[in-house]
């Protein structure tokens, strides 16, 4: 007789149980920044929206940072560490390839038996977290999931580089998952442009020109001279390439999400996209025709661009300072490097 496995015992839903965040105590303005690319406050508020930005200290790290966001979120939702059975990790600025960085986050959060995973999506890490945590939940494989976006962006900028210094700041946002019995995360459409990825890129491998050369000379019998100092690979970005591809893909990626939640625009209570430029948020509400009731996030303005960490940072902020309600419905929609974007409609905690 052929044994049958035994599925996990499936729940009808998700939803959000608690957010939290960490913003840097350091907060630098567009005049700190402009120096160095020639640029100016007004060039920069015009181009991006954006009045300033918070960098980390040398010990705010990307482990660090969700950490403090995490254990916010989880005495929100007054859900014990030991209680969480899966942590998803969302960055794109964490120096270390191996090891991850989500089991050190879950160690230091007290989520010791927890799995723990890196999510890698660039600006849309969030939302695909997200959809991951709430697949695992629904299908019974975990009953409270960590998700966090955490980024040190100031460690993959070029402070000279003048299409990227500008816009990118440091810091955490972090949600706690749970069951429910009703469904509190939409479904999710995502997709990725992989013919684009070049529009947001390092500069150059890891793998520098100094590392073919040594191995060329060991091949040939000789001793390699000892390569230079390495020169970390920094953050670059066609901006104008990026801006017209955000500006199509954030408004249909959006509509496709709240198709497939049964929704229209008049149900939300907020609109949360991912901060990468005031424009494209401003231009996204437009298009999508939000009512005036639709609170939409703009966290931007003060926080920069904090990648995977934009989202839950800006939802954090609203419900922070009353911007909108818990309960009420909120669209999620990251987007950037890959391309890869990912959208979602969520009930607030």
């Amino acid at each position: 007789m052929v044994r049958r496995l035994r599925a996990a015992a499936t729940v009808p839903g998700s939803r959000i149980l608690g957010v939290g965040a960490y913003r840097p105590a350091r907060v630098v303005g567009n005049a700190e920044v402009a120096g160095a690319i020639d640029s100016s406050d007004e060039w920069i508020r015009r181009r991006s929206g954006i009045a300033s930005r918070r960098f980390g200290a040398p010990d705010d790290t990307v482990v660090s940072m969700a950490v403090a966001a995490s254990v916010k979120a989880l005495a929100q939702a007054g859900i014990a560490p030991d209680a969480v059975d899966t942590v998803l990790l969302a960055s794109m600025s964490h120096l270390e390839q191996s090891p991850p960085a989500a089991p050190r986050v879950a160690h230091r959060m007290g989520a010791t038996s927890a799995g723990a995973m890196d999510v890698g999506a660039a600006c849309a890490g969030f939302c695909h977290a997200l959809a991951t945590a709430d697949s695992l939940i629904r299908s019974g494989n975990s009953r409270h999931v960590v998700v966090v976006g955490s980024e040190r962006m100031t460690d993959i900028v070029d402070p000279t580089d003048r299409g990227t210094a500008f816009l990118f700041g440091d810091g955490a946002g972090a949600v706690v998952v749970g069951p429910s019995a009703e469904p509190g995360v939409g479904p999710v459409v995502w997709g990725a442009e992989g013919e684009r990825h070049e529009a947001i890129a390092h500069s150059s491998p890891w793998s520098g020109r100094e590392e073919a050369d040594a191995s060329a000379a060991r091949e040939a019998g000789a001793v390699p001279p000892p390569p230079p100092r390495a020169v970390p690979p920094t953050l670059r970005m066609d901006g104008p390439a990026v801006f017209r591809w955000a500006v199509g893909t954030v408004p249909r990626t959006a509509r496709a999400a709240l198709a497939a939640a049964g929704l229209t625009v008049g149900d939300l209570a907020a609109f949360i996209p991912h901060q990468a430029n005031l424009r494209i948020i401003d231009g996204a509400a437009s298009a999508l025709r939000l009512p005036p009731h639709v609170a939409v996030a703009r966290d931007i303005v003060h926080a920069g661009n904090t990648s995977a960490a934009s989202i839950p940072l800006a939802m954090e902020g609203m419900l922070a300072q009353g911007t909108v309600s818990g309960g009420g419905l909120a669209l999620l929609v990251g987007f950037g490097a890959g391309l890869t974007h990912a959208a979602q409609v969520v009930a607030l905690p």
